[in-house]
């Protein structure tokens, strides 16, 4: 079976990291943590980083900070694409915020005119999600919330490595939540990185990630003279850091990130040579200045259930990204507003992609595709 997903781990290097934390009796916040967040920013040229447990965890807290600080009430608005795994919405939710959806556009990220459309007196801020590392119509998104004054969250769970005019895409967003989960380009087991742009924000981002403590386990037990147990809790935060045996595997992992990338465009590059012209495929394209992670390679087919059944029967694994968020009965009250999203839903197909395949492998896959249109 060619699988949808398949991550690499350099397994004895990340065994060294792991095998470091054990002797050195050290596997919580803190240690490989440290040097994992300066390590990401020395990456990305991001000005902040704090690593976490999930990239679901630093969306939460991105929104909860946002909340707090800037006063924002239950009920206010935050425009945010269908097309997406569902955390991205839930955490609007976790807040009591009103999720409000725009429509995506031809690279399946949110689409500016419709955000356009979607903002009201109590539109707060907007959630773009970078889908399969694409960054789509992102500096268009910028310019509108810096015009109408809105908080700017980046979902950059797919994003890891992707760069915009030669940069890491991040930079220009009030913050930037990053996946290292399993399946992710960077994969760990499961971690995320909060990256703010200012920082007053990553302090309060360290402080509530850790259960609204005012001195980290680790910091305490590095201070003069020895372990200190005193320390105070200003609010309620939340247990959302990172580990330090998550963060060895990270920094194994990141030393690898570009070099992994660069393979899957190229093999990105060899389906797209393959089903160019393809009749009844179309290829979701990379926005201009983007040179994208390539967590995903996209398609879009009529008959799609028909063509994951053959893709099946050929021991080919595809999968779907995203269902869209409005056809879930929580959010379903919305469906209907984003047909853009709604199409894609129904004929968007995500073909194997991965460190483990080789051309040939993609050279099957897309025969098969092939095959199937044909009929």
């Amino acid at each position: 079976m060619l699988r949808l997903f398949m991550p690499r781990f350099r397994v004895e290097e990340c065994l060294a990291a792991v095998r470091e934390c054990l002797e050195k009796g050290w596997t919580g916040l803190g240690y490989k943590t440290i040097e994992f967040e300066e390590a990401w920013k020395a990456y990305t040229g991001l000005p902040h980083a704090h690593f976490l447990s999930s990239n679901t965890a630093g969306l939460h807290l991105a929104l909860h900070i946002f909340k707090k600080e800037l006063k924002w009430l239950e009920g206010d608005e935050i425009i945010t694409t269908p097309l997406t795994f569902v955390s991205t919405n839930h955490v609007i939710l976790y807040e009591r915020l009103k999720p409000v959806f725009a429509d995506v556009d031809e690279y399946l990220c949110l689409d500016p005119s419709s955000v356009e459309k979607r903002i009201t007196g109590r539109t707060r801020g907007v959630i773009f999600v970078g889908l399969g590392g694409n960054t789509g119509k992102f500096e268009e998104i910028v310019d509108i919330c810096r015009k109408h004054d809105l908080r700017l969250i980046l979902d950059a769970a797919h994003m890891a490595g992707t760069r915009l005019r030669g940069r890491q895409a991040g930079g220009e967003a009030d913050v930037a939540v990053f996946s290292f989960q399993a399946t992710k380009n960077l994969p760990t087991a499961d971690s995320g990185m909060i990256c703010y742009r200012e920082h007053n924000y990553d302090s309060r981002a360290r402080k509530l990630a850790w259960l609204g403590i005012d001195k980290d386990t680790y910091s305490r037990a590095s201070a003069p003279g020895g372990y200190q147990w005193a320390y105070d809790v200003e609010e309620v935060g939340f247990k959302y850091h990172g580990n330090s045996v998550m963060a060895g595997i990270g920094l194994v992992q990141l030393k690898y990130l570009d070099e992994d990338n660069s393979y899957r465009r190229r093999l990105a590059s060899r389906y797209r040579a393959n089903l160019s012209g393809c009749p009844g495929v179309r290829i979701v394209p990379d926005a201009p200045r983007c040179e994208t992670a390539q967590y995903l390679f996209q398609i879009r087919v009529e008959n799609r259930d028909g063509l994951i059944r053959s893709l099946r029967d050929n021991l080919i694994d595809p999968g779907v990204h995203f269902r869209d968020n409005t056809e879930y009965g929580m959010y379903s009250n919305c469906n209907g507003n984003c047909p853009n999203a709604k199409k894609a839903s129904s004929d968007l197909l995500s073909l194997p992609l991965h460190l483990g395949l080789s051309m040939n492998d993609v050279d099957e896959v897309s025969a098969c595709v092939v095959r199937y249109a044909g009929k």
